[in-house]
């Protein structure tokens, strides 16, 4: 129990991160969509060269994880058109709930009551999906699944 409290403390302190850059508002998202505002395309861009450093990185020095696994050694997946269809509807409700999953809890625990509903469904959907998952594509193993 212990040593999920330190989890419990980065995703709070995280949250407040997520609440206090204005990175979950619902309006700062909106003006991402509609084009009005960098806030957003700034935060987003600053993410992806952190991830690509990072990932040069790993690379360069040949990363193990704390269990000696190989970080850069996960084979590429093919793009589907499953994958198209899936950002869609991702995309779609970014865009319609003004959230996306990440800052969800933050803001329910910034007392949005609304944020409630979009968290019940983001919950139920991947609870939906992960009853029809083996369905969709049979010939997916359990591991290509949870990529």
């Amino acid at each position: 129990m212990k040593k999920y409290l330190i989890y419990l403390v980065l995703g709070v302190l995280f949250g407040i991160i997520l609440i206090k850059s204005e990175v979950a508002s619902w309006f700062r998202i909106q003006e991402m969509f509609r084009f009005q505002a960098f806030h957003m395309y700034g935060v987003i861009g600053s993410a992806i060269a952190t991830g690509m450093l990072s990932l040069w990185v790993i690379r360069k020095w040949n990363a193990n994880s704390t269990a000696g696994q190989a970080l850069a050694s996960r084979p590429k997946l093919a793009i589907r058109p499953a994958h198209y269809i899936g950002g869609l509807i991702f995309g779609l409700g970014w865009a319609l709930t003004g959230a996306c999953p990440g800052p969800i809890y933050a803001l329910v625990g910034n007392g949005y009551p609304a944020m409630i509903v979009v968290l019940v469904s983001a919950i139920s959907g991947a609870f939906v999906y992960g009853l029809v998952a083996a369905k969709l594509n049979p010939n997916r193993t359990i591991e290509e699944n949870q990529c």
